[in-house]
């Protein structure tokens, strides 16, 4: 089952699919990351509390 690098939650095949390139299996951040962000082919930090 693939899991986010960043925060280690669960995330399903079909999102890892679309937000991962071609032969990672795991995405570097995912929707429950706080604290980070994909900007294009980066990952930031976030400028303002998500989830508020």
């Amino acid at each position: 089952m693939p899991e986010c690098q960043n925060c280690g939650s669960f995330v399903t095949e079909a999102y890892a699919r679309v937000f991962t390139p071609r032969g990672v299996d795991n995405p570097r951040v995912c929707p429950e990351c706080e604290d980070k962000l994909r900007d294009g082919a980066d990952i930031r930090e976030a400028r303002s509390p998500r989830h508020s």
